[in-house]
């Protein structure tokens, strides 16, 4: 089965206080063969790149409503008259605030849906194939 990645990269806002905020390389990561998530990959000019997966459906729902609760939380918003998506991301090393242009996370999250619609996401795994193999197998077995 052939699998589709949809790659967005673009420059986040990671939010240091009210009146500043410094520009971050990131990538927007979604896979087939890993169709209910997403994956941020942040460049922080370390060595090592900062990823952070979490649920498709939070970012489609982030870019309307405020949602999530807990280590990633997003809400749409507008700052200097810009429409921007803001996620806030909680791990042990710390917290951070990021700002992305919402036209721009919107655009590479349509990509996404229209590659796998969502309710669909279950087919992407070959959940289904590998179920009725399974039972074929079985009820051979039982005859």
């Amino acid at each position: 089965m052939q699998h589709t990645v949809v790659e967005r990269e673009l420059e986040l806002d990671l939010v240091l206080s009210p009146e500043r905020a410094i520009p971050v390389p990131a990538r927007l990561m979604y896979r087939t063969n890993d169709p209910y998530a997403v994956h941020i990959t942040f460049h922080i000019g370390s060595d090592y790149p900062v990823n952070w997966t979490f649920a498709r459906e939070l970012l489609v729902d982030g870019v309307f409503r405020p949602c999530g609760h807990g280590d990633v939380r997003i809400w749409p918003t507008t700052v200097d008259g810009r429409s921007v998506v803001c996620v806030a991301l909680t791990s042990p090393e710390g917290d951070a605030l990021l700002e992305g242009s919402a036209p721009i996370v919107s655009a590479w999250l349509e990509r996404t849906l229209t590659v796998v619609p969502p309710g669909s996401e279950g087919g992407q795994l070959g959940l289904d194939d590998a179920l009725a193999e399974l039972l074929a197998t079985s009820q051979e077995g039982e005859s």
